[in-house]
């Protein structure tokens, strides 16, 4: 909902698991020592030999399999021959963490069927690791955690630097958040994230600290001359986008929709314009959510995820949910040619083991 860009700065994020989820359905296999797996949405199928440590391989996706299922295998569990189905509802590519679901629903089979239950946070670090170490994104915390501890009902206040977790209801039904997927991912020459995270880490050594957690908006400003400008501007996205997030967590304990309206936009802003992580698809779905304004029923609306594409999330009434929708997909289609795919979520539980 809000805190982006700011897992992996030791600071504070807000995220709220979606109604839309991976699942997977898994039985004893015949052939011993392999898991097989076929991906029912897009008809692919993979093999991973489990009878030695588990290795990167192809396809790519089944990387984020494969890292989960080593990280069990270093933890000392035997994984068993499997053939796993698994279909998927998130969008790919959308910044609503497809992988990290993924790799949380792999933990979660692995659960099952090992009989070895791991605590939750283990298990989003787990998760984690996976990414690092076999899909080799560098990524934080966020979307492994949400994917581990999310509750119905909830959003998720977690503190990246101590682990810590608040559970902030979310319970008013005159409120809805819309996911608005603008349908485009830009390919960029490559390396955006890892190249955002070293101008990160930048900023705090030449400021003299461990993370950006750690300067407030004036400190940033009385270092300002031990920084270049687009460091600077990376790092101030980074603070305000900290403050933010705790304010929106309070204001929502409030249902001060209004002022967590502001601080998305805010939000946003920070994002085109400090992190330059955004692109036009997702400034003209903001700019529209703007010309709505309040009296139409939104509140706030900004990106989400990592960005050069993907979603926006909008806070709004839920009684002019549906015109809303109707009315961006109508605009952003008539300012990009491109059909948007929206749909309304309540606060979702994460992951959790269905026995039939």
């Amino acid at each position: 909902v809000i805190g982006e860009h700011t897992d992996y700065n030791d600071g504070f994020v807000l995220p709220m698991a979606i109604e839309r989820y991976a699942i997977m359905a898994a039985d004893t296999a015949a052939t011993p020592g392999k898991i097989s797996l076929y991906d029912t949405q897009f008809k692919e199928s993979a093999t991973i030999d489990v009878s030695a440590p588990v290795t990167k391989g192809e396809p790519k996706w089944s990387n984020y399999i494969r890292g989960v299922l080593a990280g069990f295998q270093q933890r000392g569990v035997k994984i068993p021959a499997l053939d796993v189905a698994f279909l998927s509802t998130v969008p790919l590519g959308g910044g609503l963490s497809s992988s990290a679901e993924l790799e949380v629903c792999t933990a979660t089979l692995m659960e099952a069927a090992t009989g070895k239950a791991i605590d939750p946070i283990e298990k989003a670090l787990l998760a984690q690791k996976a990414e690092h170490d076999f899909a080799g994104v560098p990524c934080g915390i966020m979307d492994q955690f949400i994917s581990a501890l999310g509750r119905e009902g909830h959003l998720l206040l977690l503190d990246c630097r101590t682990r810590q977790t608040q559970l902030i209801p979310m319970s008013d039904l005159s409120v809805a958040l819309l996911v608005i997927n603008t349908n485009v991912k830009h390919e960029l020459s490559g390396g955006e994230y890892a190249e955002r995270r070293a101008q990160c880490e930048e900023a705090a050594r030449n400021l003299g600290v461990k993370s950006l957690r750690d300067v407030t908006a004036e400190q940033l400003e009385r270092g300002k001359g031990k920084l270049n400008e687009v460091v600077y501007r990376r790092a101030r996205h980074v603070i305000g986008e900290i403050e933010r997030t705790v304010h929106a967590a309070e204001g929502i304990r409030a249902s001060n929709w209004p002022g967590v309206g502001n601080l998305m936009y805010a939000s946003h802003a920070s994002l085109r314009d400090d992190y330059e992580v955004s692109c036009q698809e997702l400034d003209v779905v903001v700019a529209i959510a703007e010309d709505i304004g309040h009296q139409g029923g939104v509140y706030g609306c900004r990106m989400t995820g990592g960005g050069f594409g993907g979603c926006c999330v909008a806070l709004v009434k839920a009684s002019a949910a549906d015109a809303i929708s109707k009315k961006i997909a109508a605009d952003y289609h008539a300012k990009t040619g491109i059909e948007a795919i929206i749909f309304s979520s309540r606060p979702a539980a994460g992951a959790t083991i269905i026995k039939g």
